[in-house]
């Protein structure tokens, strides 16, 4: 179900994850840098492995900017450890099993996982950007030419 309250201008829901090991990320610990947050159906699969190199491949760029790299799906977290590992992905995936980040950016697709989509949020948490339809192989491109514009 699309969440009608994240639209550009407007707050981004916050949410805390806990990993396995007992590291907690949350989106508040990410203000006052820019974050991309971005959705995604499944690990090592074709288009979602061509969007996270592309993300990986601009990361230096990303880094300039402050611009801090977040995927998510609702893959595993021994799932995302290997397709992390698999190609050097150089930011954190969050393994969102329960699918309650997915839910609360109203991303879930017919299937039951992510639909491709992205969020650009500004350093107050505010959106100023979102991507519903993502080229794959040009998202890095796609978001630093927003930035750069």
């Amino acid at each position: 179900m699309p969440n009608d309250d994240l639209m550009i201008g407007k707050k981004s829901p916050n949410f805390d994850f806990v990993f396995e090991d007992g590291k907690r990320i949350s989106l508040k610990d990410f203000l006052g840098q820019k974050v991309l947050l971005y959705f995604y159906p499944r690990d090592n699969t074709p288009g979602c492995t061509i969007q996270a190199c592309s993300l990986r491949d601009s990361q230096k760029d990303f880094q300039k900017l402050k611009i801090k790299v977040i995927g998510i799906s609702k893959d595993s977290e021994k799932s995302h450890k290997n397709f992390s590992s698999k190609y050097s992905l150089n930011f954190t995936l969050i393994p969102d099993t329960e699918k309650k980040i997915i839910s609360k950016y109203g991303v879930m697709n017919d299937k039951g996982s992510a639909r491709r989509v992205s969020f650009l949020i500004d350093e107050k948490g505010k959106i100023i950007n979102i991507w519903k339809k993502v080229n794959t192989k040009e998202h890095a491109k796609e978001v630093l030419d927003f930035i750069n514009s």
